[in-house]
């Protein structure tokens, strides 16, 4: 048997994820199923969209419940290192300045169950996160985006 991927996460990351795995399961399940019980009230099966809908809808919870159980059971929680803030690695948040143009931007990286961008989160699995992983301050650093190379300065790390 293959050996499942393993999921970094924080503490607040996998609360996070319990919390929605809990709210499906209790909440959003017995809505779906009503659903599908009110659309088989309105007869053939066979040209009724509001119950094609409603089984989508619940093939769509029961995908997300089974990768939530998947997540958690092969969660890895990201250690905080106490003072230790000479390289960056996991649940740390970097600051960097992209070269030459002067724009600063800070991330912190995380396990891929809890990037964020819009929130300052990124996956350990993202380019920019692979490229400064292990990385110190003043590192100078090439990063391969979608959208072509990029040129950092690590300016901090916490």
């Amino acid at each position: 048997m293959a050996e499942e991927k393993k999921h970094y996460m924080t503490e607040d990351g996998k609360r996070k994820l319990e919390e929605e795995l809990e709210f499906l399961k209790t909440e959003r399940r017995k809505e779906v199923v009503e659903r599908i019980k009110i659309a088989r009230s309105f007869g053939d099966l066979s040209e009724n969209s509001e119950y094609d809908s409603a089984k989508e809808e619940q093939a769509f919870v029961e995908g997300r419940i089974a990768q939530l159980e998947k997540m958690i059971r092969n969660a890895v929680m990201i250690e905080e290192e106490a003072g230790s803030s000479h390289a960056v690695s996991l649940g740390k948040r970097v600051k960097f300045i992209e070269l030459p143009d002067g724009d600063e931007e800070e991330y912190t990286i995380v396990g891929s169950a809890e990037s964020d961008p819009a929130e300052g989160k990124i996956s350990n699995d993202s380019p920019m996160a692979q490229s400064i992983l292990g990385r110190s301050v003043g590192d100078k650093v090439t990063v391969n985006t979608p959208a072509g190379e990029m040129k950092i300065e690590i300016l901090e790390i916490n």
